[in-house]
Parts: structure tokens; C-alpha cells; sequence
């Protein structure tokens, strides 16, 4: 079968579990990149199964669907102020779902596409400049399986250059009160960037996340309040792989309430 650029595919090695398009093709290698997942790939063309199914993201209204239900906002009497956000992600595709996502929200979001390696030397700058209750920092990674140990950061693709940036970030603000921080992509070391002062972070168990995760993170601590810690538990089980893919700290929400509206 031919392939092209574009197309959907799944990876018959891996029981065919996650949808990719294809970005590229070198002779007998194609590589890939999730739809859902922020995941680089690649395989070789007889691994490939074209999927039949189109790339709709208007699915993406289920996760904010979830979240209306489960947020619990007096709009009649009360006026809401949620916190600011600033999301900078390696991947522009994913950045503009997750953008649709803060929209439908209601939540003041800016946009930064950086790949993973600048983001560090960068982060300052827009920090100072916007001013974010929230920062995100994202776009993809992957662990080296065949190097077995998951303590050491060389064996991660993008966990160093998001370590770093976390780095930036706390020197920029210390209080993890004051800003949060959420960091990290598929597979990424979770306790280094834990460690380097993250709020947030992917991923405990190494397993991929989905696009919106972050954004999904991010959106619930804008929309909880200040004057009381979040529900961890509550806020990481509206992911899509809940725990095996996001953990976090406990911190107080970003968002005032105001009175009369």
C-alpha cells in the first residue's frame, strides 16, 4: 500500500492502540506524529495500517463538556475573575486545540509556539511580559526504552530542555503559590521536573497524554478559587489518563469571586 503525507495511520507492532499522521517519508521509514498524543514516531511502511477515521477534534467539545458539568459557578449572583494563563508548546497544532479549548472555557490564555530546546532561554521574557498566573510548558518527548533507567534525564528526548525551563520559570517567581507550574509531555521524568519546581507534571507512569492535558490542568486551577486548595484527585481524574499520566502538588486555585455581578 502507498503511503502519503498526511494520512492517518496505526502501527500494527503496537496492536494498532494509537492514531499518528504522517509527517514525513524516507524511502522505507515513515515518521509520525500523534493526533491525540504528544508523541514522535517512526516506523517502517509494512508496520502501517491506514486508519479509517477522520482527524476530528470537535471531540475535544467532550472535554469541555466535563468540565462544565463538573464546575460549580453562581453566574446569577457572582462575577468571576479566573487566573491567567500562558501556554508554550513545541507543537502548533497542538498549541491551537488547546487555544479552541481555553476560548470555550472563558479563560484569558496566550499562545507560544517554541521548540522544546529554546523554551528555557525564552520563558523569561514572556513571563515578565504577560504575566501569567499559569504557565504551561509542553510539546513532545518520548523515554528511550531501550535504556531501562528512568532516573537519568539524558535518557528522555525533551524532559531536560522542560527541566530547564521549570528552572527559569522559579527563578523568575520562587512561590508556588503565586505561579503555577505545569510542565512536560508524553513519557516525560515526572519527578525531575517535580523537582525543579513544577506544580504539574507528566508523566509518573511514563504512558503518553493526551493534547489537552495540560490545558485541561491549567483550565481548572484558572477556575478554582483563591481562597482554598484544589482537589487534586478531582482536577488530575479530568484527564485523559488520569494519575498514570499527571501529578501535581496541592496548591489554592487562581481565580477571584466577585459580588454583585
Amino acid at each position: 500500500m502507498l503511503f502519503k503525507i498526511g494520512d492517518l495511520v496505526t502501527r500494527n507492532s503496537y496492536n494498532n492502540d494509537t492514531l499518528f499522521k504522517i509527517i514525513g517519508i524516507e524511502d522505507s521509514l515513515v515518521y509520525l506524529k500523534g493526533v491525540d498524543v504528544r508523541l514522535y514516531a517512526d516506523s517502517t511502511i509494512d508496520d502501517l495500517k491506514l486508519a479509517r477515521v477522520e482527524n476530528d477534534t470537535d471531540k475535544d467539545d467532550d472535554f469541555v463538556e466535563k468540565m462544565n458539568e463538573i464546575l460549580d459557578l453562581d453566574r446569577n449572583e457572582f462575577f468571576y475573575l479566573p487566573g491567567k494563563v500562558l501556554h508554550i508548546d513545541g507543537d502548533d497544532e497542538y498549541l491551537e486545540r488547546c487555544m479552541k479549548f481555553y476560548k470555550k472555557m472563558k479563560v484569558q490564555a496566550y499562545g507560544i509556539v517554541l521548540k522544546e530546546e529554546v523554551i528555557s532561554m525564552e520563558i523569561e521574557r514572556y513571563l515578565k511580559e504577560l504575566k501569567p498566573d499559569i504557565v504551561i510548558v509542553t510539546g513532545h518527548d518520548f523515554f528511550y526504552k531501550n535504556r531501562q533507567d528512568f532516573n537519568n534525564l539524558n535518557n528522555y528526548r525533551n524532559s531536560k530542555f522542560f527541566v530547564e525551563a521549570v528552572k527559569k520559570a522559579r527563578e523568575y517567581e520562587k512561590s508556588q503559590d503565586k505561579l503555577i507550574v505545569i510542565a512536560g509531555a508524553c513519557q516525560s521524568d515526572y519527578e525531575s521536573l517535580i523537582k525543579a519546581g513544577a506544580n504539574f507534571a507528566s508523566s509518573p507512569k511514563r504512558v503518553n497524554i493526551h493534547a489537552l492535558d495540560p490545558a485541561i490542568i491549567a483550565t481548572s486551577i484558572a477556575l478554582s478559587t483563591r481562597d482554598k486548595p484544589i482537589d487534586i484527585i478531582k482536577i488530575i481524574s479530568r484527564t485523559k489518563y488520569k494519575e498514570e499520566g499527571m501529578g501535581g502538588i496541592i496548591t489554592n486555585g487562581m481565580m477571584y469571586t466577585g459580588y454583585p455581578r
